[in-house]
């Protein structure tokens, strides 16, 4: 697989209830796929604040001053920070034109979104599965065994064999490379 020239590449969001294991599975795909010489970027949505520095540092006092972004680099990264101040929260489309090229970009949360998703499910906490009612779901991974009424193009993966799950992701990366480009999934 390249690189595409521009933009995140394929997106494919990873969905589930709190506590499935959405997080634990990209942080054991991504070391994964970055091992194998992927470039894997990552989108994930938050219902909370965000602070990536304690208030009293001097990003944080420049935000706190009025300043719309602050950009905060080193020799080891850098991150920019947007305040809102009341305005709405940029769509996803938006933030992934932010990104720099990929090989694919897994988008964690954002679950009403139309874009290709995986499901994490775990029966266990009690909540239904996603799969349902959401046929943007191309594939489910899980510690239970397929459901018998399950679609019969969805693919079910097993949370406990991530070979397996790789597999399946770098197959449809091969078949199947969608782009969100302004907000619509494009072929």
């Amino acid at each position: 697989m390249s690189r595409t020239d521009q933009g995140p590449g394929p997106v494919l969001g990873v969905v589930g209830w709190s506590g499935s294991g959405k997080t634990t599975l990209l942080e054991q795909l991504v070391a994964r796929l970055a091992r194998d010489g992927l470039r894997v970027n990552i989108v994930k949505h938050s219902h909370h604040d965000i602070e990536l520095e304690p208030p009293r540092k001097d990003s944080a006092r420049l935000r706190q001053a009025g300043a719309a972004e602050v950009m905060i680099a080193s020799p080891y990264r850098f991150a920019i920070m947007r305040e809102l101040r009341a305005a709405p929260e940029p769509a996803l489309h938006e933030l992934l034109a932010r990104l720099s090229p990929a090989d694919l970009t897994l988008v964690e949360g954002y679950k009403w979104e139309a874009l290709p998703k995986l499901e994490v499910h775990r029966p266990a906490l009690g909540k239904p599965p996603l799969f349902r009612d959401d046929a943007s779901i191309v594939a489910v991974v899980s510690d239970v065994a397929r459901p018998l009424d399950a679609r019969g193009e969805l693919a079910w993966l097993d949370l406990n064999a991530l070979g397996g799950v790789v597999d399946w992701l770098c197959g449809w990366l091969k078949t199947r490379p969608q782009v969100l480009v302004d907000g619509v999934v494009k072929e």
